[in-house]
This record gives C-alpha cells, structure tokens and sequence, in this order.
C-alpha cells in the first residue's frame, strides 16, 4: 500500500444502513491501485445512519453524505452531514449534522465555490441550499423549495420525488431533477444570499421517471436518464440563458428485453468521449459514443455488471477504470475501460460491501 500511497485515489462508499442484511457499519474508505484497480481498505465512519449519496468538497478537504431517513433524531426530515477528510489516510470526522428540511434526501452537491450544498429530498419533493462554514461544517438550510405536482404512474409519481440537483458548468444555474413531476426545473443561484431562484423548467415524457442530469466536460450538452422508461436524453445546454435544447432519446436497453427495469446512474468519461448508463434488472452498464460535434449519442454495448442492482457507479479522475456498486449483491466491481470503444472489461477485482449504493472519488 505505501508504494502507492502518492498516486491512488481514495474512494468513499456510501451504504444503507438500515437495511436488512449483513454487517451495516456507514461510509468505507478505500484507495485504489491506479495500475490494476484493485481496492484496498482503509477505515470506515461508523454510526452513520443511511449515507446513501456523497458528495467531496471542491477543495477536497471536506466530505457531505445525506442520511436518507425519514425522521432523524425524533425530528422530521432526514439529515445532512458534513466530514473533514484527512490528507494522509482518508480517514474521516465527523464536524455536524443539519436537517434535509425533508424526507429521505437522495443526493447532494457542491456549488462551484465551495460555499454552499445543495441538497434534494426524495420522499418530500423538495430542494434545499446549505452554507458551508470556514471550518466545512453546515450551516442550517438558507433555502428550502417545496415541489409540487405528480404525473402519471400510479405508483411512483403520485407527488413530486425530487431526485438529483447539481450546479452548471457556468455556476450560475442549479438544475433540479423530479422524477415524481417528470420534469426537471432550473433555479438561479444567488450566492450571496444562499437562494434558489425559479428560472424554467423543462418537461419530459409523461412516465418516464427522470432521475439524474450530468454534463459533457465541454459544458456544450446535457444528458439525463429516466429511471421509469429506461431513456437517455441528450440536450444542447444555451449556458448564457440556461436553457435546455432537446436533441434525441435513446433507450438504455437492448431491444428484446422486457422484464422489469430501473434505470439509476449516469456518467461520462473524463474524456468526454463515452457516456455510461446503468440498468437495475437488466444489471447491465449501457456504453454510448457521444458525438462532440452534435452531441447526439451512439449505441456501442451493454456490460453485465457481475452482480444484482447497479445503484450508483463511478469513473476515476484518469478514466481508465469504472466501478460499480451492486445495491442487491453486496459487491463493488472494477472494470477497465478500453481507451478505444469505450468497453468495459471485468478484471477480477471485486470487494464485499453491504449495501454500496455511492461511490465518490478524489486525489488528495
């Protein structure tokens, strides 16, 4: 391990830890060997309740999780809580906790300049924007956006489920994903008062489910995925009016599969030449070339992901492997992307985690 202390990034998982199953501890801390993508333990934070998304601070000194609970500490609403990462080891401390302002907060992010969280509530349908503080710890929310609406399925979009929110590339916008309103909805940051101003929205087919929103490197184009009809669709992003332009759907799914499925993650290569789906029921990684000049996206092939329910995966900073966490199966699998195609190749790396459902990466 100490030989390659000073190249190999850290990696923190995220787990359920209320979940039924074996042994449920909270967020793990791993380092992976650049030159062979095996994983090798570190430490793990114990006694966090439900760290289900990370987020690192921009400065990479500071740690987020949301406690994705209905109810923390006899209060309603879940919990934000903030870590500081030590340089050396990875390892991590606990600096506060703060209330979501809602139920079951599914994902969190850091604007630009490091100085204020965002922070969407699933179970709730709503946004919350949170300062962060000298020392990286949070403040209590400065904003709290309450969706409102449903769509068509029975089960699933019968309120607002805000699912994903995250910065632009130009930082002046935060996009706000619902999969219970089919819709995804774009605030204005004003950072000097810590507030979510409503700019537009942008509508997506009725059922489709839209869950996460990532974009191209070159900050041109936009792609989200739909957890409910399996799609993908590519937008050219107008950054000077922050305005979406629809350019194509395609499915994530070969086209003789017809069992149940729910798409969950999405991730481009740091190249920006790949873009990466994943399929929870098919257990697969979609692969599609992006189109720099169009943006428009080309199927190349599925990836079987060696396990049960790919939750969340990730790319590391240099793009040669990507790692998946397998919610159903306990495991975590490196895959080496193939500079050329953009296939994954499964390499015999693999660990045992309970309940992965994020994965974040960093160099320190």
């Amino acid at each position: 391990m100490s030989a390659m202390s000073k190249t190999a990034p850290f990696i923190f998982v995220g787990t359920y830890t209320e979940a039924e199953g074996s042994q449920r501890e909270g967020i793990y801390v791993y380092r992976m060997d650049p030159s062979s993508g095996e994983l090798i333990f570190e430490s793990v934070m114990k006694g966090v309740i439900n760290p289900s998304f990370l987020e690192i601070h921009p400065q990479k000194s500071f740690l987020y999780a949301v406690n994705e609970v209905r109810s923390l500490n006899g209060q309603p609403g879940g919990g934000v809580s903030a870590f500081s990462i030590n340089s050396k080891s990875g390892e991590l401390n606990l600096l506060n906790v703060q209330s979501s302002y809602g139920e079951d907060p599914c994902y969190v992010s850091i604007e630009q300049t490091g100085r204020f969280a965002l922070v969407a509530n699933y179970t709730s349908g709503s946004v919350a924007m949170f300062p962060i503080q000298a020392d990286g710890g949070l403040g209590p929310a400065s904003d709290v956006i309450q969706h409102s609406g449903s769509s068509v399925h029975p089960e699933r979009q019968t309120g607002p489920h805000a699912h994903c929110i995250l910065p632009d590339p130009t930082n002046r916008f935060a996009i706000a994903v619902d999969l219970g309103l089919d819709k995804f909805l774009i605030y204005e940051m004003d950072l000097k008062h810590g507030k979510l101003n409503k700019h537009a929205e942008v509508k997506v087919q009725a059922g489709a489910g839209p869950r996460h929103l990532t974009f191209h490197p070159t900050g041109q184009y936009a792609y989200l995925v739909n957890e409910l009809n399996a799609t993908l669709i590519s937008y050219r992003y107008h950054s000077d009016v922050g305005r979406f332009e629809e350019l194509q759907t395609v499915p994530t799914l070969p086209g003789d599969f017809r069992d149940e499925n729910l798409c969950a993650d999405i991730h481009i290569s740091p190249n920006g030449k790949y873009l990466y789906a994943s399929n929870r029921g098919h257990d697969s990684i979609a692969c599609f070339l992006i189109n720099e000049k169009t943006g428009q996206l080309t199927y190349r092939n599925h990836t079987h992901i060696h396990g049960r329910e790919p939750r969340n995966f990730g790319i590391d900073p240099i793009g040669t492997f990507l790692l998946v966490c397998n919610q159903q199966t306990h495991n975590i699998v490196s895959f080496k992307i193939d500079s050329i195609s953009g296939a994954l190749f499964k390499i015999g790396h693999e660990i045992v985690v309970s309940m992965p459902v994020c994965l974040k990466f960093t160099s320190l």
